[in-house]
């Protein structure tokens, strides 16, 4: 489980209150203090748990940060994810829009748990907001599972 206090977007300086590129401010649309937990799979807690001993930590606990503790900036995190797109996917696949971004995964994270039958105020919990916008936005996703679903309607119905 990842419990997240906290998000630090990134701005301009100009826009931040702390003359910062990155200012600490509660989670979107919840109150100050709030927490978000996000249940993650074993693979990825074995992960995480190898990354911290061998890397260590920032001082205000992230995980992921800059030889000198600092923050990414999107342009670098863009950078890496480019060349992490070239690496994995074919020619064809990457002269398309799959994956154009890291944000990307986000959608397919939410397709992936709809799909695989995650009932939606599960998934919208996981991913972090209502299940009207989840309903909206994913919607599109259960593309082509018919035949899967009339059978669950007739075994549910005892067919």
């Amino acid at each position: 489980m990842i419990v997240l206090e906290q998000a630090r977007p990134q701005s301009t300086k100009r826009w931040t209150n702390s003359g910062e590129t990155h200012e600490s401010r509660s989670l979107k649309h919840r109150p100050d203090k709030e927490t978000r937990e996000i249940p993650i799979p074993p693979v990825q807690v074995a992960m995480v748990r190898e990354h911290i001993p061998e890397y260590g930590t920032a001082k205000d606990g992230r995980i992921f940060r800059t030889g000198t503790g600092g923050t990414y900036s999107s342009s670098a995190h863009s950078y890496v994810w480019q060349e992490a797109r070239k690496l994995a996917l074919t020619p064809a696949q990457v002269a398309s829009s799959l994956a154009a971004r890291p944000y990307d995964l986000r959608h397919a994270a939410v397709s992936l748990w709809l799909n695989a039958g995650v009932p939606a105020p599960e998934a919208a919990k996981r991913a972090g907001h209502g299940v009207d916008v989840l309903l909206r936005v994913y919607a599109k996703c259960m593309d082509g599972q018919q035949e899967q679903i009339n059978g669950k309607i007739n075994n549910a119905l005892d067919v």
